[in-house]
């Protein structure tokens, strides 16, 4: 049985007892057994492969490297994934550099199959992958308690390593819009709804840069990957989804009264 992520509540009470606790929870996930096993078998496995092909057909390799990415969702998709690690990563015309979704690339890098070279059976690279995938299973475990919190931890490491890049703004903002969960989160904090998505790409990066001017004063992401800002950021996602929450209840809550005074009242 899986460990458990404790911390209380959701909202933004939920998020400050996650920061108190990260240390400890994170060791906590990684000494519970279900995850040493995983690991352990990536590491005994990994030095065997030597084609996209060779790890796809191998469930329990797949399985973490793919969720150290957070790209686990696409599992089954083992055609998809194939073609993303076969992909030349210094060919900006290749599959994996064109995918808005940059998580792929980061895949295909540390693998790095796409040029026709035997996956390095270095220690470097089984630690990089057993340390993410570590990362990633404590914030799933926190998501299947409360999926907002899971969001914001996500956002909080995706912006943590924006802030050591020399990438431009406006390339880091098109991975924002190419990142369906980081988005997630600039999106109820900056109050647009779904339909953004729906709007050519340029507009969107406007829209969005626009937005972060009015939230954190500037669409540089030098202030918004700053703690200060990852926490201005966090904090309205969070309160935002609190509020969503709240009139959704309460609006059960008034249909609920609003059908019960109507069985109640007299009939003429």
């Amino acid at each position: 049985m899986s460990v458990a992520i404790s911390f209380g509540g959701g909202g933004i009470a939920g998020w400050r007892a996650l920061q108190n606790g990260a240390a400890r929870q994170l060791a906590n996930v990684s000494s519970d057994p279900v995850v040493q096993r995983a690991i352990g078998q990536f590491r005994d496995g990994i030095g065997s492969v030597s084609t996209p092909e060779d790890l796809v057909n191998n469930y329990n390799l797949l399985r973490v490297a793919l969720g150290a990415y957070g790209l686990e969702a696409d599992i089954a998709n083992k055609g998809f994934i194939r073609k993303v690690l076969e992909s030349d990563v210094a060919d900006s015309t290749s599959l994996v550099n064109r995918l808005s979704d940059k998580r792929y690339l980061r895949l295909a890098r540390a693998l790095n199959l796409g040029a026709g070279e035997k996956l390095p059976n270095t220690e470097a690279l089984k630690t990089q992958i057993a340390d993410a995938y570590i990362q990633r299973e404590y914030e799933r475990r926190v998501g299947n308690a409360d999926e907002s919190l899971r969001l914001a931890l996500n956002a909080q490491r995706e912006l943590q390593s924006f802030a050591t890049r020399t990438s431009s703004d406006k390339t880091m903002w098109y991975e924002v819009l190419g990142n369906p969960p980081l988005r997630k989160v600039f999106e109820v904090a900056f109050g647009f709804g779904s339909h953004y998505g729906k709007l050519p790409v340029d507009r969107q990066l406007s829209e969005y840069m626009k937005a972060a001017e009015r939230v954190f004063g500037s669409s540089s992401f030098k202030q918004i990957a700053s703690q200060e800002g990852i926490d201005k950021l966090v904090t309205s996602f969070l309160a935002r989804e609190q509020l969503v929450k709240n009139s959704v209840g309460q609006s059960r809550y008034s249909a609920a009264l609003h059908l019960l005074s109507m069985a109640a009242a007299p009939r003429r």
